[in-house]
Parts: structure tokens; sequence; C-alpha cells
């Protein structure tokens, strides 16, 4: 089944969803799969949800970091370093990284060489 895990924080709502995953338990396990509706197999979801309501919180604290106080408006004009930092942190469909100093020192890197070619075209 389906998953969904959400947090708020201020104004800002940030929700997960998750769905079983076949391949992480191979169903070896005799419980791993079960019969849904109209008898089609329907894999249990083992998704941890206070891990991701730590990745939640983890995600918000490095946006606090990155833009100050986050809010709406950061996230909507700045919203391709908001994805370049999602992507930084999850990488298909798994959480890679939590450390927010290595999350942000990309887009550190990427904000410092944007400012050095804006003085050369000016």
């Amino acid at each position: 089944g389906f998953k969904v895990i959400s947090r708020r924080y201020a104004s800002l709502f940030f929700i997960v969803g998750t769905k079983a995953d076949v391949d992480v338990r191979k169903a070896a396990s005799s419980g791993g799969i079960k019969k849904g509706e109209g008898g089609k197999a329907a894999a249990e979801n083992y998704e941890n949800e206070l891990g991701l309501l730590e990745f939640i919180h983890t995600l918000v604290e490095t946006m606090d970091r990155w833009a100050g106080s986050i809010c709406e408006l950061d996230i909507m004009y700045q919203l391709e370093q908001v994805h370049f930092l999602l992507d930084e942190m999850v990488m298909n469909g798994y959480v890679v990284e939590t450390n927010k100093s290595n999350v942000l020192r990309p887009i550190d890197l990427i904000e410092r060489e944007g400012k050095k070619n804006e003085g050369m075209f000016r």
C-alpha cells in the first residue's frame, strides 16, 4: 500500500508519499505479500514513518540554513535551487545525504560562480 507522511512548519506543508518496494523485502518473509482487492497481490509498505518525519525536519533545517528563515516565497522564486538541494538529499527514491554541510556545499559553489560571472558581463 501507499503511505503519506506530512509535517507542517509555520505556513509550509511538507508531504512525502511512499509505496511498497517489493525489491527491498523480496517477499522472502511469508508475510511480505498479501492478497488485496480483487485477489491481486498487494505488497506491504515497510517504510519508517519516523524516519521520513526526521528527513522532512532535516530538509527544513537545511533550507533554513540556506535561505535564512525559509518561507513559500523563497521556494517559489528559487525553485531550481530548491530542486537541486532536494536532489542532493534524495537519489532514486532513497535518502542518500543528511549532512547539511555536504548538501549545501555544491549550492554555495554554484552561487559563488554565478557571482563571478555576473561581474564579468556588467
